[in-house]
């Protein structure tokens, strides 16, 4: 597989989501004004719309790695496609936690199951959360990876599916912030959005980013080590004058 991505270039990746996240937010809290109807609590949109998105995007992502894996058999594109499910999984326990707030405060209850936007996402929520005890449940590393991958580019189809049924749906509840009865979102509203959208799909690359990197290094240091061992047992001891130690250490 390639090669992990260069601590500079982490670090720039990194550097650039805090500066995205940082403009998001100040043009949020700062800049842009209050909505009329919900007041202050609909500057949670900023927030929870870019996180269901991106969750939603990376679901897809995770699919279509998982198809360059059953076509390659190239394990690092496995790993690509559990990265990025594993990190949608993690934002897509935000996008729940930040509704829920906003239903709170707008409607006076968590959660309304009537609404299908809301259900819609946790069914896929739910759906990607049994991704993992069926990848753990099988041992051998190669049929992991393939039902894996088939159940990453089932799922993935079914994303984009779902949700082309539930906007055709009628909704009664759930705010259409980007179809207001005054034709959209406002211009100032609208940068604020797409800087905190950029802001959030920074976020999702760069942790994905972090964990690539991480997952190689120490698939590195895993296949070192056992070499090294390999070496030891050969050699009848060679692995002592290779592991660090005090004896030809200057006083």
């Amino acid at each position: 597989g390639p090669e992990p991505m260069k601590p500079s270039n982490l670090r720039t990746l990194a550097l650039l989501t805090a500066l995205l996240i940082g403009a998001g937010f100040a043009l949020v809290f700062f800049w842009a004004p209050n909505e009329a109807d919900q007041g202050f609590i609909q500057k949670i949109f900023y927030l929870h719309v870019p996180l269901a998105v991106v969750a939603l995007a990376g679901f897809v992502i995770g699919g279509i790695h998982a198809i360059r894996h059953l076509r390659t058999g190239d394990p690092i594109h496995d790993m690509r496609a559990y990265v990025s499910i594993h990190t949608s999984v993690i934002f897509g326990v935000a996008v729940l936690i930040t509704g829920a707030i906003w239903a709170k405060a707008s409607w006076g209850r968590w959660w309304v199951w009537d609404e299908p936007t809301l259900v819609s996402f946790l069914i896929v929520f739910l759906l990607y959360a049994t991704y993992y005890p069926l990848r753990y449940a099988i041992p051998d590393r190669e049929r992991q990876a393939r039902y894996a991958s088939v159940f990453a580019i089932t799922a993935g189809a079914f994303v984009p599916l779902n949700f082309m049924v539930v906007r055709m749906a009628q909704s009664l509840v759930h705010p259409r912030t980007f179809a207001t009865a005054d034709g959209g979102l406002p211009g100032d509203m609208w940068i604020g959005f797409l800087v905190c959208f950029a802001a959030i799909a920074a976020l999702w690359l760069t942790l994905v980013c972090f964990e690539m990197t991480a997952k190689r290094t120490s698939a590195q240091l895993s296949r070192l080590r056992r070499a090294l061992d390999g070496t030891a047992r050969a050699g009848g001891g060679v692995g002592a004058r290779i592991a660090p130690g005090t004896a030809n250490v200057p006083s």
